[in-house]
């Protein structure tokens, strides 16, 4: 796929959610909520300040990042769903939780 967002704007793909419960019980899809987690496909150049100096983004290619419900514009590409929002609609980027050894 070839897109590239404009200024402050991000692609993003949803992370699937499971569509078992922890007992088993399989969720069918019109039960199911929109996970409101993601990854980052493409970023923008960045937003400008009242002087009109370029601000990059804070989040890149690949991070994982949590979202409001309602966030974004969904769309459609290449049959696969993917959402388009604004920098200031992603609440954080998800970070692996290693734990470090003190020696």
């Amino acid at each position: 796929m070839n897109f590239k967002p404009l200024h402050d704007r991000v692609l993003v793909r949803r992370v699937e959610s499971d569509q078992k419960t922890a007992g088993g019980i399989i969720i069918p899809d019109t039960a199911q909520e929109k996970p409101m987690e993601g990854e980052v496909l493409e970023v923008g150049s960045g937003a400008r300040d009242e002087v009109g100096k370029l601000v990059p983004l804070d989040v890149k290619k690949g991070d994982k990042i949590l979202f409001g419900k309602w966030s974004g514009t969904e769309v459609k590409m290449n049959g696969e769903d993917y959402l388009i929002m604004k920098e200031s609609d992603i609440m954080g980027i998800i970070t692996s939780s290693k734990k470090k050894k003190n020696k």
